[in-house]
């Protein structure tokens, strides 16, 4: 099946996806992040954890933005929350701004149904 968006989401739902059926639900989020990085890496994706992306003000550094893991031009935040609001969206359309990348995924591992946002600068 080609990709549908044709920036590697796709694929990367896919690696949740198996990650969410391997593991279950429920658990805190660093075991999903920490599962989605093998999975990423066992398909060929890369990817970096925890990559750390300066917030400037005034043109000085004040402090840094770090998604769970950055594959290619795609940010991904693996969560494990009852329900996804407003707040996780916001956050990542920061993540984006700041990071300067087009695409992010927010990944809710926490329910028995895989629940994924994907959200576009």
């Amino acid at each position: 099946m080609p990709e549908k968006f044709g920036d590697g989401t796709y694929e990367i739902i896919g690696c949740a996806m198996d990650v969410h059926r391997s593991i279950g639900p429920g658990l805190r989020e660093k075991p999903y992040e920490n599962a989605l990085m093998i999975a990423l890496r066992k398909r060929g994706i890369p990817a970096d954890q925890q990559r750390a992306y300066p917030i400037r003000y005034d043109g000085q550094v004040v402090g840094d933005c770090i998604p769970d893991i950055t594959s290619g031009e795609v940010l991904i935040d693996a969560k494990s929350v009852d329900v996804m609001g407003a707040s996780e969206p916001a956050q990542m359309l920061n993540y984006l701004r700041i990071s300067g990348k087009p695409v992010g995924l927010v990944i809710n591992f926490r329910n028995p149904k895989l629940e994924w946002v994907r959200v576009v600068r």
